[in-house]
């Protein structure tokens, strides 16, 4: 789904952008790049052999499993992280991310909750407390975290989108397709079929 592509490119940019993990330093990381998430779980599993408490190889570790589609591994090592680095801001956006995967929208929200408070949080923070929030019929609420998420990065096509969706579904259309024709200039492409569909 275009959502879930967008959220997991969005997380891996947050994590090169805040710095917090090692990518290219370890074995592990290596095998990530190239798609071999199984070996990378076995090389990330060695490292905590003899560095439990290493926080980027849990967090590493974990988003391997849930490229492998092991959700529940994947969800033991981001809390284990979590315990470890509470304000962590990858494994909050990847835990927040995860619980939305499972329909846990309560838990979604708070760990997206916990993201918007990390001194400096990206935009994509308020759009994860956005999209809880949405799920959870929040209306209001909703809007306003995904019109933060936009007034930080107003080039976040995807904010824009789901903005435009909530907007249509509360009866105001020309504003929605406002938002669906600026995240369609974007390149979200889930826009164009909205504007097709809503916007004639």
């Amino acid at each position: 789904m275009d959502y879930k592509r967008s959220i997991l490119g969005l997380l891996l940019s947050v994590g090169l952008l805040w710095g917090c993990g090692k990518q290219g330093d370890s074995e592990g990381d290596i095998l990530f790049a190239q798609g071999n998430y199984k070996e990378a779980v076995d090389a990330y599993t060695e490292r905590l052999s003899t560095k439990p408490k290493d926080v980027d190889a849990l967090y590493s570790r974990g988003r391997a499993y849930e490229e492998l589609g092991d959700l529940e591994k994947a969800k033991q090592d981001f809390e284990a992280g979590f315990k470890l680095d509470p304000k962590n801001i990858q494994l909050l956006l990847s835990l927040s991310n995860l619980y939305q995967k499972q329909d846990n929208f309560e838990r979604s929200l708070l760990y997206a909750d916990y993201a918007v408070e990390v001194p400096g949080a990206p935009a994509t923070a308020y759009f994860m407390k956005g999209r809880a929030m949405h799920q959870l019929g929040k209306t209001d609420e909703a809007l306003k975290e995904y019109s933060t998420a936009i007034k930080m990065d107003d080039k976040y096509g995807q904010a824009y989108y789901y903005r435009g969706v909530l907007k249509y579904a509360t009866k105001k259309q020309k504003s929605a397709c406002a938002d669906f024709r600026t995240a369609s200039s974007l390149k979200y492409k889930a826009a164009d079929q909205a504007i097709e569909k809503y916007c004639q």
